[in-house]
């Protein structure tokens, strides 16, 4: 799953980059040459700056050795790049030591704001693992991408697990997005987990979704009264030649045939946490399977985003054409995406392709 996989602008921290631990020795190098170039204005004091500027760039032992070659740039008067004495050669002392205080601080910073963000990243990637590339008699491919920067998990959420009633997939994205909706997304795959290995019936899933949901809601504080989720209930039964569908108020999933691209036509049910719970339980659809055909799976995050125009993007007219790239449907999906938005869309997104192919793992 790519969303689990380092990238750039991921969790981790990330060493400065190269231009600035390469920009305080070149600035050094260009200013002892332009002073030997130059004998009608001194130059030489200019290299007190540096070791401040080195401090964001190296840790302390770099940042002592760079203060220590200026002091010796500037005390040593036959180098002839400056002519510094007593006081002032005690002020660059004084500048080169506090910068290496700053670049103690600082490397101690970043150690302690890595170890926050791995810490972050395991406990989001417990909530939202990825998912296998194969769950039974399915093959997987799932892409998630959290609106919020710096984060792997967000309002969407999306999980594939088999079962003794067939191999079940959810898509579904709860109110609000970011961080704040993390409880929601945990609590949603935790009651659907069981409801794999515990309800005979897909509907009977969704109905379980929409207990917790209404139970949280009620304990919620009551600056959220309300909790609600858009979904969509997958289930491929052990043996059969078909896939069921329940929608909660959720896009349309596509089906993939060949060169051909269709909406899975279900009647829509109510958003999660309405009260599915009642005398009409939601409604079931059940649609042929032929070899070779896929589902992609997708939250409004994707068919929502708007160009610089306003356009929509249009997924299920981008797909035939997506589906040829040898790296995968989904991969390409989120590249165009990204570049139709001019740089990704302001919504979480996910996206889960599901292809049956009979054969066990």
């Amino acid at each position: 799953m790519r969303r689990g996989r380092a990238e750039p602008g991921g969790l981790r921290g990330e060493p400065p980059p190269r231009w600035a631990r390469i920009a305080p020795a070149a600035a050094l190098v260009a200013l002892v040459l332009a002073q030997a170039l130059t004998t009608d204005v001194e130059l030489g004091f200019f290299l007190a700056g540096l070791p401040p500027v080195a401090a964001f760039a190296y840790g302390a032992a770099g940042t002592a050795i760079f203060a220590a070659v200026v002091l010796l740039l500037l005390g040593v008067h036959d180098i002839g790049v400056a002519q510094a004495r007593g006081t002032d050669l005690a002020t660059v002392a004084v500048v080169g030591l506090l910068s290496v205080v700053i670049a103690w601080v600082r490397q101690r910073r970043d150690e302690q704001l890595v170890s926050v963000r791995t810490v972050a990243e395991a406990a989001q990637l417990a909530v939202l693992p990825p998912v296998p590339e194969r769950v039974g008699e399915v093959r997987c491919s799932g892409l998630y991408r959290a609106a919020q920067r710096g984060t792997l998990v967000g309002g969407d959420l999306y999980d594939v697990r088999v079962g003794p009633f067939g191999v079940r997939a959810l898509v579904a994205d709860v109110q609000g997005h970011g961080l704040a909706a993390v409880a929601t997304v945990a609590a949603l795959l935790g009651a659907f987990r069981e409801a794999v290995l515990d309800d005979a019936e897909l509907a009977a899933v969704a109905v379980r979704l929409d207990r917790r949901l209404l139970a949280d809601a009620a304990d919620a504080h009551v600056d959220h009264p309300e909790l609600f989720a858009t979904a969509v209930l997958v289930e491929f039964p052990h043996g059969l030649d078909l896939v069921r569908f329940v929608s909660c108020g959720h896009p349309p999933a596509l089906r993939l045939r060949g060169a051909e691209v269709d909406e899975v036509t279900v009647e829509p049910g109510p958003p999660l946490g309405l009260g599915l719970a009642g005398p009409d339980p939601p409604k079931v659809v059940e649609v042929p399977v032929r070899p070779g055909d896929q589902f992609l799976l997708h939250t409004d995050g994707a068919t929502e985003a708007r160009d610089a125009a306003g356009h929509f993007y249009p997924l299920a007219t981008r797909v035939p054409v997506l589906a040829r790239d040898p790296a995968g449907l989904v991969g390409a999906v989120w590249k165009d995406l990204a570049a139709f938005t001019n740089g990704g869309p302001g919504d979480d997104v996910a996206l889960l392709l599901l292809s049956p192919d009979g054969r066990p793992p």
